[in-house]
């Protein structure tokens, strides 16, 4: 009797306790020194930075993320994958005693940065940006209103979800394919898509294009570079262009440096991998 009592209370016990927090990422750390926090972009895996990372980690303590969702991690349930993640990260900086680190995020993973740097500014001590807008939904029409972004982010997401596998899992190799110039590259990128949570991916798709950032990053305190890419626009339009794009959505954040490759796609660590290192390591430096 004395232990089927001890086994009640103790049963009971537990499931009183408070429920684990939800994971919003989970984090690769590899070499010593400064700390670098490395964020990949939509439905892709930290593996991305795998040569990025060879080349930082050698000076610098690397934190390699995966978010939720993506790749083959576990998704959250409940809460979006975007404010839990920008909160967990501020957390995890705080947790490690990471002071300020670099944070480099690529497309998604750079508005994340963009939104962690600006609520949370005293956590970042530079932001590297690649190939990410702080509005994405106004890149077409900067004068477009926040109801017109929140109804068209929310008709892209309902048509992604409303798709049957088949035809989801064409449309990312097919948007993948504009992506990466090379084909092994994007085999790969397909694949961490295939291994992710598909109301993951457009909830956060949906929380991209139905945000503008362009007000926020004034108050980013972290000297800011980011990185764009213009071959994918070259047909239609001039690179002058693109990049006064890239200028005119930063144009609140103070002593940003905006910088185009030539000939990379949106994968830039993949296609000109060389121009990005060299000037992330002089800005990092």
């Amino acid at each position: 009797m004395k232990i089927a009592r001890f086994a009640a209370t103790l049963l009971f016990a537990i499931a009183t306790l408070p429920a684990a927090a939800a994971t919003a990422f989970k984090a690769e750390v590899k070499g010593k020194g400064e700390p670098v926090i490395l964020i990949p972009g939509l439905a892709s895996s930290g593996e991305v930075w795998h040569d990025t990372a060879s080349r930082i980690c050698a000076t610098h303590q690397c934190h390699i993320l995966t978010l939720a969702g993506f790749a083959g991690v576990p998704a959250l349930r409940g809460e979006r994958l975007l404010p839990a993640a920008e909160q967990q990260l501020a957390d995890y900086i705080s947790a490690n005693k990471l002071g300020k680190p670099t944070v480099i995020g690529h497309s998604l993973g750079g508005f994340l940065g963009m939104k962690l740097a600006s609520n949370h500014p005293d956590k970042v001590g530079r932001l590297v940006i690649i190939d990410s807008f702080p509005a994405l939904g106004a890149t077409r029409n900067p004068a477009i209103s926040k109801e017109q972004l929140l109804a068209g982010a929310a008709q892209m997401r309902d048509a992604m979800q409303s798709q049957d596998d088949a035809t989801f899992s064409a449309m990312q190799q097919r948007s993948v394919a504009a992506m990466v110039t090379s084909p092994d590259h994007a085999q790969r990128i397909a694949g961490w898509g295939k291994q992710s949570d598909r109301a993951t991916v457009t909830d956060a798709m949906y929380d991209i294009m139905a945000t503008d950032l362009r007000e926020e990053v004034a108050r980013i305190k972290a000297p800011t570079l980011v990185l764009g890419a213009w071959a994918a626009y070259k047909a239609f339009a001039p690179k002058e262009a693109v990049e006064g794009l890239f200028k005119a959505q930063y144009a609140k954040l103070p002593g940003v440096k905006v910088e185009l490759a030539d000939s990379a796609r949106h994968f830039i660590m993949y296609d000109e991998p060389e121009w990005m290192y060299a000037r992330i390591d002089q800005f990092i430096r």
